[in-house]
C-alpha cells in the first residue's frame, strides 16, 4: 500500500476521548493505507474547519479535498472508499447505494448513542486486534496439513492399490483404460494419467510418487507446484477409481487440493509467502466449510428419516456406524436423553453454525471451536479415514493470524517481512477460479434446499453445461453426511469350502465380525474394502461383490492381502459364498458376562455357493453356481 502524502487528502475528524472510535479509527488507517488522515475533533480544528460542535459530538466528520463534507454512516463509506483495496473499494460504493445507506445511517446512530455498550459488544466480536486480518500463518498452517492428509491417503491407498486396481485386482483400472465403453466417451471425462498406463507397476509407481509429493508440500518445497501435482495425480486414481474412491472425503480433498493450488505461494522455498492472500481466496475456503457443513445439515432434514426429525438418531448411529471404535460403543450406552441431546447438537452445528462461517472475528472463532468439538466426537465414535483431519484443515479458514501467532512459533512468524496485496494476475487467477466454484456450489445448496428455479430456461441451461465441464474434475461438489440413517447392522460374511459342507470364514482386518472382536481404531487409514462391504451389506450383491468372490475362488494374492489372514493357504477353496448377519451391540453387563462386543443373529444366504467354471482359471467372469 502506498502512502499519497503528496496529494490532497481526506480528513477524518472524530472523537480522541472514545477509546471505542480510537480503535475503529486504527483498523481505518489500514484499510486505506495512508490515503485519507485521521484527526481528534479538537475545538481549535473543529472551529477551522466550520464544523458545528453538536454535530461534531453526534458523529465522525469527514472532510475531503473537494471541500464535501459528510457524516456518520455516509463519512464512514465515503473515508473507505479511497482504500487501496479493490474488495473493500466495492464494499464501500455499495454502502452509499439509496436504501443501504439510510440503513446504515439508523444503525451507526444507535451506536453512537450506545457507544459503552457498541464498546463491549465490539470487543466481544472483533477483539481488541485492531490490525487488518492477515492469513499467511492460515495459509501455511494449511498448506502442511493438506500434505499431510495427501501423505494419510496415497499411504493407505498404496497399502491396497494392487488388491482393488491391480491386473488381479477386484477392480483392475486396466479394465476401464481398456474399455471401448470408457472411451467412447471420452478420455477428458475421465482425466488419468492411467489412461497411458495402468499396470501394476504403474499403480504403485502412482502412490510413491504422490507420497514425495505430499512430503514436498509437507515441508513447503515449491508448495503450488507440489499441490498442483498431487490434485491432478488423486485425480488421475478418482477418475477411474469407481466405488473404492467414491467417498466424500475423496471429492473433498481434490477440492481442497484446487484451492491449495489456488492460494499456494510461489517459489521453491517461500517461507510464509510474499503475498498475502486475497479476500476472495478466504471466501471460497469459507464457502467451502460452509457447504460442506451446511449441505450435510440440510440434506438431513430434506431425506425425510424420521430418526433426524424425532431426535433419536444416535439411539441407531453409533451402533450402525461402518466402522465404529470402543467410543462409539460407550457412546450407545449413553442415556437415552444424552443421545437425544447430541442429535440435536448435531443438527444445530450443520444448520445454524454454519452461517458463523461469515461473521466478525469472535464470532469465527467460536464456530471454529463448534466444529472442532464436532470432528473430535465423530474421530472418537467412529472411523472415517482422513475426513476427520482434511475438516480440521479447512476449519483453519475461520481464523487469522492472530490467533494462530498464540500457538505456532514464534520464530516462523517473527521476521517475517510484511506481506504485499496480491499482484493482477493473483486476483484474476483467484476471480476465474471462483466464478464456476462459487456458482456450482450455490447451485447444489439451492437444490438441496428445494429453491433451485425452473422456470428460467437461459439459466438451467448455463449452468448445465458448466457443470457438465467442471463434474470430470470432482472439485466442485455436493456434501451430505448421513442424511439417512441406518436402523439396523446387517454384516457379510464371506465363507469359503471344499466339500459345501464345511464353511471356513474370510477374516477382513478391520470390519466387524467374530462377536468378541473389540471394536478398532483404524483412521485416518481408509480400509476401501471393508468400508464397501457395509454398503454391500445394505442391499443386493453389486457387481464388484462378485468379482471379490472370483478373485478368492482364484486364490488372487493382492486381494488376499486386503483380508486379515488366508484361511486356504495350499490352494484356494473349490467354492466360496456370503452369509448375512444382524448385529447388535452388547450391554456393558453382557460384556462383563460374556466378553463379547456384538450378538448377532444369522439372517440366510447373501449369496449362494459359487464355484469357478472348468478352465475358467484365466478367465473373468466365469461364476457358476454350485449345485
Amino acid at each position: 500500500m502506498r502512502a499519497t502524502t503528496g496529494e490532497p487528502r481526506p480528513l477524518v475528524l472524530f472523537d480522541g476521548d472514545c477509546g471505542f472510535c480510537k480503535r475503529w479509527v486504527a483498523r481505518w488507517r489500514q484499510d486505506t493505507g495512508g490515503r485519507v488522515r485521521f484527526a481528534a475533533g479538537t475545538g481549535w480544528l473543529r472551529a477551522l474547519l466550520g464544523i458545528p460542535k453538536g454535530d461534531m459530538r453526534r458523529a465522525m466528520q469527514l472532510v475531503e479535498p473537494s471541500g464535501r463534507r459528510s457524516s456518520g454512516a455516509e463519512a464512514v463509506f465515503r473515508m473507505l472508499a479511497w482504500s487501496p483495496r479493490w474488495s473493500t473499494r466495492v464494499a464501500a460504493r455499495m454502502g452509499l447505494l439509496p436504501g443501504v445507506r439510510q440503513v446504515a445511517g439508523a444503525v451507526y446512530s444507535v451506536i453512537a448513542h450506545n457507544r459503552r455498550r457498541a464498546s463491549r459488544w465490539d470487543t466481544w466480536l472483533f477483539s481488541r486486534v485492531t490490525e487488518p486480518a492477515e492469513h499467511r500463518l492460515v495459509r501455511w498452517a494449511f498448506m502442511r496439513l493438506l500434505g499431510g492428509t495427501f501423505l494419510i491417503a496415497f499411504t493407505s491407498l498404496g497399502k491396497q492399490v494392487l488388491g482393488l486396481y491391480g491386473a488381479k485386482g477386484i477392480r483392475p483400472i486396466r479394465d476401464v483404460a481398456q474399455s471401448e465403453r470408457y472411451a467412447a466417451q471420452g478420455r477428458w471425462r475421465r482425466p488419468s494419467v492411467f489412461w497411458k498406463d495402468a499396470s501394476d507397476a504403474a499403480l504403485v509407481r502412482g502412490c510413491r510418487v504422490g507420497q514425495g509429493l505430499s512430503l514436498a508440500l509437507l515441508l513447503n518445497v515449491a508448495p503450488r507446484l507440489s499441490a498442483g501435482a498431487l490434485w491432478g495425480l488423486y485425480l488421475s486414481y478418482v477418475s477411474l477409481g469407481r466405488e473404492f474412491l467414491s467417498f466424500q472425503w475423496d471429492v473433498l480433498l481434490l477440492e481442497m487440493g484446487l484451492l491449495g493450488t489456488l492460494t499456494a505461494p510461489g517459489g521453491v522455498r517461500p517461507g510464509l509467502g510474499k503475498r498475502d492472500v486475497s479476500a476472495l481466496e478466504v471466501f471460497l475456503f469459507r464457502m467451502l466449510v460452509f457447504r460442506l457443513y451446511f449441505g450435510s445439515g440440510v440434506s438431513k432434514f430434506h431425506s425425510g428419516d424420521r430418526t433426524w426429525r424425532e431426535l433419536s438418531a444416535c439411539d441407531v448411529y453409533f451402533e450402525t456406524a461402518p466402522l465404529p471404535t470402543r467410543g462409539g460403543w460407550a457412546a450407545h450406552q449413553l442415556p437415552r436423553s444424552v443421545r437425544h441431546a447430541g442429535t440435536a447438537a448435531v443438527l444445530a452445528a450443520e444448520t445454524a453454525v454454519p452461517f458463523l462461517a461469515f461473521g466478525p472475528r469472535r464470532v469465527r472463532q467460536a464456530a471454529f471451536g463448534v466444529f472442532s468439538a464436532l470432528q473430535a466426537a465423530i474421530m472418537a465414535t467412529g472411523n472415517y479415514g482422513f475426513f476427520n483431519v482434511q475438516s480440521l484443515a479447512m476449519g483453519l479458514w475461520l481464523l487469522d493470524d492472530a490467533a494462530l501467532r498464540r500457538v505456532l512459533p514464534e520464530g516462523l512468524w517473527r521476521d517475517a517481512k510484511p506481506a504485499r496485496p496480491p499482484s493482477v494476475l493473483d486476483t484474476a487467477l483467484s476471480t476465474v477460479t471462483a466464478v464456476p466454484v462459487l456458482t456450482l456450489g450455490t447451485v447444489e445448496l439451492l437444490r438441496r434446499m428445494g429453491w433451485w428455479p425452473r422456470g428460467p430456461e437461459r439459466l438451467v441451461r448455463a449452468v448445465d453445461w458448466l457443470e457438465d465441464r467442471m463434474v470430470p474434475l470432482h472439485s466442485v461438489n455436493a456434501y451430505g453426511l448421513f442424511a439417512v440413517m441406518t436402523v439396523d447392522r446387517p454384516e457379510i460374511t464371506v465363507e469359503g469350502s471344499d466339500d459345501g459342507v464345511h464353511w471356513v470364514a474370510y477374516p477382513f482386518r478391520y470390519k466387524t465380525s467374530a462377536v468378541d472382536q473389540p471394536p478398532r481404531q483404524v483412521a485416518p487409514h481408509q480400509p476401501r474394502l471393508d468400508w464397501q462391504m457395509w454398503f454391500a451389506a445394505l442391499g443386493s450383491p453389486p457387481s464388484w461383490f462378485l468379482a471379490l468372490l472370483e478373485r478368492l475362488l482364484e486364490g488372487s494374492p493382492e486381494v488376499l492381502e486386503l483380508f486379515a489372514s488366508n484361511p486356504f493357504p495350499d490352494r484356494p477353496p473349490r467354492m466360496v459364498r456370503a452369509v448375512l448377519h444382524d448385529y447388535r451391540m452388547t450391554s456393558p453387563e453382557e460384556r462383563q458376562r460374556t466378553g463379547a462386543w456384538w450378538k448377532r443373529e444369522r439372517r440366510g444366504l447373501y449369496v449362494s455357493p459359487l464355484t469357478l467354471a472348468p478352465g475358467s482359471s484365466e478367465q473373468a467372469g466365469r461364476l457358476t453356481w454350485y449345485v
